[in-house]
């Protein structure tokens, strides 16, 4: 099995703050983006790492940083090693793969969540209201139906260990003012839908994703990570049945084990067993072949 990274420790790099899955590092003028193999369900982060998918996410996030560039500038500075700041250097090793220098921005306090299918939390909402987070949907949709447009249903951005909260867009204007939240709404909807299209050819359904986003300089920019399978829901387009949960190529595979031995959502989380790990690992990086092509050597 590949080694693993479940925390870093660079020593001489302040450590600003730890997330779900990555370490971000002050470097002064800029800031590192580490992305480690841990993994988090229903907000709560797994004891057991995914060997490689800090590599993996990483790859995925610069071919659509790549692919949307045109579209939407983003914060990334450097991806390659060598163009680290010397700081740095002792440690690549550990950074090689799984980091990017990005730029310091202000942080945009909302997850921009667009959602084309009606799956997860969307669809548990619609069965009771007829709606996601006050948009109004037909009647007699499915699970896992696809929606006659996509929609952008922002949440709140919490503290690591808290749920984030769906929030109409309206209370979106409330927080970050009403230019704002439609530039980032708009922007959200063009880039899911650009993404859609690529990954169908790839014979992925992108069910739903969350966009962050920051301002650098005064102009909104793409930031964390984009279109993953950590992000996002990734359907096989070949199995896609409406009527039901879809097999997927992300970490629903870790989301249905937890249901299934009745997990509390609450930490600690419980230890994989090795199918669960090895499964999961080999779904982020099929995903990533289908994406790109290749698999990076990882």
């Amino acid at each position: 099995m590949p080694q693993t990274v479940f925390e870093t420790n660079l020593d001489g790099l302040q450590l600003l703050k730890t997330g779900k899955v990555r370490d971000m590092y002050d470097l002064g003028d800029h800031l590192l983006m580490v992305a480690t193999d841990r993994i988090s369900a229903f907000d709560v982060i797994m004891p057991d790492p995914i060997p490689d998918k800090g590599k993996i996410l990483t790859q995925i996030s610069l071919f659509w940083f790549e692919q949307m560039a045109d579209l939407v500038p983003n914060h990334l500075v450097a991806y390659d090693v060598q163009d680290f700041p010397e700081a740095s250097q002792p440690h690549v090793e550990t950074l090689r793969g799984r980091s990017m220098l990005v730029k310091k921005v202000e942080v945009l306090p909302i997850e921009c969540v667009v959602r084309g299918y009606l799956s997860g939390s969307g669809w548990k909402s619609y069965q009771q209201t007829g709606d996601v987070c006050g948009i109004k949907l037909p009647a007699g949709l499915i699970e896992s139906d696809q929606l006659p447009e996509p929609i952008f249903t922002p949440s709140t951005k919490e503290e690591l260990g808290k749920h984030d909260v769906n929030i109409s867009f309206t209370e979106m204007v409330d927080r970050v003012g009403q230019d704002l939240a439609e530039e980032a709404r708009d922007l959200s909807l063009a880039i899911y839908r650009q993404g859609v299209a690529l990954a169908k050819r790839k014979g992925i359904i992108i069910a739903d994703t969350k966009f962050e986003f920051g301002l650098d300089d005064g102009k909104l920019i793409l930031i964390d990570e984009v279109l993953t399978p950590d992000s996002s829901r990734f359907w096989p387009q070949t199995s896609y049945r409406p009527g039901g949960a879809q097999p997927s190529f992300d970490k629903q595979y870790v989301r249905d084990y937890l249901t299934s031995i009745q997990f509390n959502k609450k930490p600690p989380g419980p230890h994989f067993p090795e199918e669960v790990i090895t499964g999961t690992r080999s779904k982020y990086l099929e995903a990533l072949k289908l994406l790109t092509g290749e698999t990076h050597g990882i």
